[in-house]
């Protein structure tokens, strides 16, 4: 069993960067996917984006494309996600997901296809 735990949440102006943390731990986490998800107030959680396990293929929702960027470490299992340009739409709560057993070259988007999830850490982008 993979347990995450998150990190680096907080308070940022519109046009600021933050780097979200999500620690790993657990045997399964260099052969499982990863994911970003988001929940805003009052709106269904929501897909942001994806890893595969060994790094080399990523997605992105339209909504994040060019600002925000995922990358892993396996050897520290950690996941990241650095995200730049921040606006206050991105205000959430972020999670961090895993999906096991994998091939190397894929991720998911699907939400009810991750495994596991993280507590989450809140992210609040003032305008």
């Amino acid at each position: 069993q993979v347990q995450l735990v998150e990190s680096g949440g907080g308070l940022v102006q519109a046009g600021g960067s933050l780097r979200l943390s999500c620690a790993a731990s657990g045997r399964t986490f260099s052969t499982s996917a990863m994911g970003w998800f988001r929940q805003a107030p009052g709106k269904e959680r929501e897909f942001v984006a994806a890893i595969s396990r060994g790094g080399g293929s990523t997605g992105y929702a339209d909504s994040v494309k060019g600002r925000f960027t995922i990358s892993r470490d396996n050897r520290k299992n950690m996941v990241y996600l650095q995200m730049d340009s921040l606006k206050a739409e991105d205000t959430a709560i972020y999670y961090c997901a895993g999906k096991e057993r994998t091939p190397s070259y894929a991720y998911s988007r699907r939400e009810y296809e991750y495994d596991y999830w993280g507590q989450g850490t809140q992210v609040t982008v003032s305008s």
